[in-house]
C-alpha cells in the first residue's frame, strides 16, 4: 500500500492497510492507524500519533516543529484522533515544552486547504475549519465549532462548542458556546440557531440559549452578574451548562 517513490523511515509504525502516495515523506517516531491515507508529497514528522481512517491530502505538512522561538528541540508531539480530513497544504505543528507539550486534534474534523494549526492547540470533535483559517498557539476549540474562511484566532483564545466564526473574522477574545462571532475584531452577532437546529437541538433549548445570550449581551449586566444568574438558570435549563462552565474559566475574557 506504500508507493515505491515514497520515503518512510524504518522506525515509523504504519498499520498494514495504510496507503502512502508518491513522494510522501514519513519520518521517525510516527505512528499511523488503520485505514489512513497519506497523499502525494505530504510530509509527516514525529513524534506524531494518528488514529484510524484519517485522510491527509497532498502537500500537507503534519507534525513539524512548532513555530516558536523558544522551542529548543524538546520531544513534544502531535496527537490526531480518527476520521479526520486534512486537505491540501495544511500545516499542523507539534506542541512546546512551555505548555502541555502536545498539539491535539480530535476526531471527525474537516480541516480545509491551507489551514494552520499552531503549537499546543487543542481541537475537539466534529469541527469545520474552512480554507485559510489560522490558529495561533495554545488555542482551544470545542466540539462542533465552525470557522469560516480566512478566520484568524489569536493565541490562547478559546472557542466554545457549537459557536460559529464568520468568514474573515479576527478573534482576539474567547467566543462562548453557541455564539456567532464576526468582524475585525470579532463581536457577538447572535446565536448559531441554524447550526443548533441541524444538530437536533429542540426549540425549547434554542429559546433557553437565546435568553442566556440576551442576559450576556443585551442586559448591560457585568459579566460576573450575568454569570451568577446563569448558574441559577441551569437548574431548569441544562442546555446552558456548557455555557456556564465555559464562563467559569478565566482566559482572555469573552467577546463583547
Amino acid at each position: 500500500m506504500i508507493d515505491p517513490r515514497a520515503v518512510v523511515h524504518e522506525s515509523a509504525r504504519l498499520a498494514e492497510d495504510v496507503k502512502v502516495g508518491p513522494f510522501a515523506v514519513i519520518g521517525p517516531d510516527v505512528e499511523i492507524g488503520s485505514g489512513c491515507e497519506v497523499g502525494a508529497h505530504a510530509v509527516i514528522e514525529g513524534p506524531t500519533v494518528m488514529g484510524k481512517n484519517n485522510r491527509i491530502y497532498p502537500f500537507a505538512a503534519v507534525g513539524l516543529a512548532p513555530q516558536d522561538k523558544k522551542y529548543a528541540g524538546e520531544p513534544t508531539r502531535l496527537v490526531i484522533g480518527d476520521d479526520n480530513t486534512i486537505r491540501e497544504y495544511c500545516t499542523l505543528n507539534r506542541g512546546t515544552a512551555q505548555d502541555r507539550g502536545e498539539t491535539t486534534l480530535g476526531s471527525d474534523n474537516w480541516i480545509m486547504a491551507y489551514v494552520h494549526i499552531a503549537h499546543d492547540c487543542v481541537i475537539g470533535d466534529h469541527t469545520i475549519l474552512a480554507n485559510n483559517v489560522t490558529l495561533g498557539g495554545h488555542v482551544q476549540i470545542d466540539d462542533w465549532a465552525i470557522l469560516g474562511g480566512f478566520g484568524k484566532i489569536h493565541q490562547f483564545c478559546r472557542l466554545g462548542a457549537h459557536c460559529f466564526v464568520q468568514m474573515d473574522a479576527g478573534v482576539t477574545k474567547d467566543v462562548p458556546p453557541y455564539v456567532i462571532a464576526a468582524g475585525m475584531p470579532a463581536r457577538p452577532r447572535g446565536i448559531n440557531a441554524e447550526g443548533l437546529k441541524r444538530r437536533n437541538f429542540s426549540a425549547e433549548d434554542i429559546r433557553s440559549i437565546t435568553s442566556a445570550y440576551r442576559l450576556l449581551y443585551r442586559s448591560d449586566k457585568l459579566l460576573s452578574e450575568a454569570r451568577a444568574e446563569l448558574a441559577v438558570m441551569i437548574g431548569d435549563q441544562p442546555v446552558l451548562k456548557p455555557l456556564a462552565k465555559f464562563l467559569e474559566v478565566g482566559g482572555r475574557s469573552i467577546i463583547r
